[in-house]
């Protein structure tokens, strides 16, 4: 059996114009008399994708960029109109919300259909309905018709199956964005589990914190092409930083308001490193946030620095009034502010490190600056934050 589960080459997809009326009745006269139709717009082009077993990979980018349509490729939803695509297993697919349920038919019947449409049969139904049942969590709602439930019970229903299914590939689109927050971790620590026992996911999100949590690699499709791939930390940090640049005709605005502020920030560093770019650690390093800050009036502003997880969670905050102390004059109207963690015990994740300037009481805050900060290791603790500890008693091994 081949290693790779999914081989793409050179996939292309691409539609012809059909704005108006006069374009709809061309399209179909080219159609109906093979005449090809010059007048197409490629939504994705000269795709080359390999998947293994066992891999997981989160398709990045920007809405219109492909991503959704290269799932369908590979699903065959839609065939390429160019280039070929192979795949060596069986797939679970939640593309779009729906899609497949019949909205007349409660939640149960639904089931029923998806499930035998996956090829169970009707002993193995029998004992996975309750199983499924119970993932989604619905209540009540489970022999409710479908065209009553709220997107995100569809979305419960629709994984409850492919979760019971165990398929040889997960192909998910922006699922983990609808749902309340308790469901999200549910999938999240399914997909975790289907993962260690060699599963492969193919996971579509806009949540580079759910793309660094659950993928070794990564695909960001720019325009409809493979702008890069690669290892997950690489590509997401370039993808970041594209987004940085593309805000900078913003930021310049946002800065023409900053000069109005009585203190504001100037420039932030963290290890030394200025510019957009998150900064990637090792867990456990050592972490050091130097902030500019302008003055309007010459008095020395307080700074308060935070950390947050890439959710918006916070982790950790401090003010420099809180500890006494100041940051030092850099220039005329100008100061810079330093802190150190030494030792740095966030788990491995995607986080943000915010830093405001303050009032020298340190009541009022005027401005706000981000970087990103990516941590890496090889961790199988949970939280955010690792705890120094201890264990009591005796090990097997010492017996």
């Amino acid at each position: 059996m081949s290693a790779a589960l999914i081989e793409a080459r050179g996939l292309g997809k691409a539609y012809p114009k059909v704005h108006r009326n006069a374009d709809r009745l061309r399209a179909l006269g080219r159609l109906l008399f093979n005449l090809g139709d010059r007048e197409r717009v490629s939504v994705l082009r000269d795709v080359d994708l390999d998947v293994v077993r066992g891999e997981s990979l989160g398709l990045i980018g920007e809405n219109g960029a492909g991503k959704s349509t290269l799932l369908k490729l590979i699903t065959g939803v839609l065939t390429p109109s160019t280039g070929s695509v192979r795949v060596n297993g069986t797939i679970g697919a939640l593309l779009e919300l729906g899609a497949g349920f019949h909205p007349e038919y409660s939640g149960r019947d639904n089931i029923a259909m998806a499930a035998a449409l996956y090829g169970l049969d009707g002993a193995l139904l029998r004992d996975r309905i309750p199983e499924i049942i119970a993932f989604a969590d619905i209540g009540d709602y489970i022999d409710e018709p479908v065209k009553h439930y709220s997107s995100g019970m569809v979305v419960r229903l629709g994984f409850a199956v492919i979760a019971s299914l165990k398929p040889d590939l997960l192909v998910t689109d922006e699922v983990l964005a609808v749902g309340d927050e308790s469901f999200q971790k549910k999938c999240v620590r399914w997909i975790e589990d289907y993962l260690a026992g060699g599963g492969t996911l193919i996971l579509v999100s806009h949540s580079m914190y759910h793309v660094q949590k659950l993928c070794r690699h990564a695909c960001w499709l720019r325009g409809g092409a493979i702008e890069m791939q690669g290892d997950v930390f690489e590509v997401t940090q370039a993808y970041l930083a594209y987004h940085e640049r593309k805000s900078a005709s913003a930021t310049t605005e946002a800065d023409t308001a900053r000069a109005g502020l009585e203190f504001s920030v100037l420039g932030v560093e963290l290890n030394g490193v200025g510019g957009d770019q998150p900064l990637v650690l090792e867990q456990g390093d050592r972490l050091h946030v130097a902030v500019r800050m302008r003055s309007r009036d010459g008095r020395a502003p307080s700074l308060a620095v935070g950390i947050v997880r890439a959710d918006g969670t916070p982790v950790y905050g401090v003010s420099s009034d809180m500890d006494g102390a100041l940051p030092e004059r850099a220039g005329p109207g100008e100061y810079r502010g330093e802190i150190a963690f030494d030792g740095l015990p966030l788990l491995p994740g995607s986080y943000t490190v915010r830093v405001h300037p303050m009032d020298p009481e340190g009541v009022r805050l005027f401005d706000t600056a981000e970087r990103g900060l990516v941590v890496r290791g090889a961790s199988r603790e949970f939280g955010l934050v690792r705890l120094a500890h201890r264990w009591i008693g005796a090990r097997p091994d010492a017996a």
